[in-house]
């Protein structure tokens, strides 16, 4: 894993990872409404009501999205709570079966948990050692 200062949509990568959490509005869509989840709707309409459908099929995990190049990443249950190192813990642990072997490929990622999660980065950090050469955590030179 390699650390950037950057801009996460604008950092080249084959997938980015956008934090989420598992709440689901009665509408049927998963609240997106802060940080990257928010960015990520404004960017792919549609997306909030998808990923409400499988939160709903599936549960709170992580879930690739390969029509919005996305890849979901719990690390709330309910979008008020704070951050959950062990979701964090469980979702890294999702996150590497998707990309076993040495398949080519690029993924980016925050530093989840660590915005409006209200984590601080030194205690999210060593979660996320065990990511590989593909990963790479881009962050705002403000974080």
């Amino acid at each position: 894993m390699r650390e950037v200062t950057g801009n996460l949509w604008d950092y080249p990568a084959d997938w980015r990872v956008i934090p989420t959490n598992g709440f689901i509005k009665q509408n049927g869509a998963a609240v997106m409404g802060r940080g990257l989840a928010r960015q990520a709707t404004e960017r792919f309409p549609g997306l909030a009501n998808y990923l409400g459908h499988l939160l709903c099929a599936e549960g709170n995990h992580v879930h690739p999205l390969p029509e919005f190049g996305l890849i979901t990443f719990p690390v709330k249950h309910n979008w008020w709570e704070q951050a959950s190192l062990e979701l964090i813990e469980r979702s890294v642990k999702e996150l590497k079966l998707l990309f076993v072997g040495g398949t080519q490929v690029s993924i980016s990622l925050p530093r989840v948990g660590c915005g409006n999660g209200r984590l601080s980065w030194d205690d999210v950090k060593p979660l996320l050692e065990g990511l590989d050469w593909r990963f790479t955590v881009v962050y705002s030179s403000e974080d």
